[in-house]
């Protein structure tokens, strides 16, 4: 895929004119024991890669049209914050369950933009907001790196969509075998936020860089990019057209 024929730009392209679907993703949020924001930053953007490379959504799997009709038109992903009974509601729908050192992120197959589970739809989507109690180390750079915009102030939830853009581009970069290795591996990966003037050389070396549409929080423009690891997810500078 090209990066002027991404679902992830803001100009209006042929995507806009196909029926919209959003990937649903739910984060479990209790009061009393939040999760750590980029730990489930981490674990949405593989929990996106797990439903990419599921049997389910592949083929002739039962959500392979669902995904198929959801990637023809706008990547949507929408994330919501569920606790207590609403997370076990959740969690009995068709879905996956992802979980990182502590967050917990559960990803079902696309659905229409209106046409939402009664279960998911009463789910907050504001409010998904995270803390990290700790210094993060310096990412493995063996796995990919998601790089977050240091000049965006973005919720928690808007941020795990991006990094689940992030994550779905540099899904499609890869070979057949390339996959298969993270995959096996289990997804690793980090995300951080870049210093300034490393963002503007990832933004400008030709790895894969999600353009937000600006639906919500922020202006149209440029969100994460995404480095890859030396030995999973290998993304070299300028390999895309």
């Amino acid at each position: 895929m090209s990066s002027n024929d991404s679902p992830f730009r803001a100009e209006p392209t042929a995507r806009d004119e196909a029926p919209q679907f959003v990937l649903p993703l739910v984060v479990h949020i209790e009061k009393a024991e939040p999760p750590a924001r980029t730990d489930a930053l981490e674990t949405a953007a593989r929990a996106v890669l797990v439903m990419l490379s599921d049997e389910r959504s592949l083929g002739d799997g039962e959500w392979a049209q669902a995904m198929a009709d959801w990637q023809d038109a706008r990547i949507r992903k929408v994330v919501r914050r569920a606790r207590g009974a609403e997370w076990r509601k959740a969690s009995a729908l068709p879905g996956i369950t992802v979980t990182g050192s502590a967050a917990e992120v559960r990803v079902f197959p696309p659905v229409p933009l209106d046409g939402w589970p009664k279960e998911l739809a009463k789910l907050q989507v504001s409010g998904t907001d995270l803390d990290d109690p700790e210094l993060l180390p310096a990412p493995d750079r063996t796995a990919p790196v998601i790089w977050l915009n240091p000049q965006l102030d973005m919720s928690a939830g808007k941020s795990m969509a991006q990094t689940g853009h992030g994550a779905q581009l540099a899904w499609w970069e890869l070979s057949d075998a390339e996959r298969d290795a993270w995959r096996a591996a289990g997804f690793p990966l980090s995300v951080r936020t870049a210093a300034p003037g490393h963002w503007g050389e990832l933004t400008a070396s030709g790895l894969p860089v999600v353009h937000d549409a600006g639906f919500t929080e922020i202006a149209p423009g440029e969100t994460v990019a995404v480095e890859g690891g030396s030995r999973f997810c290998p993304l070299p500078r300028g390999r895309r057209p």
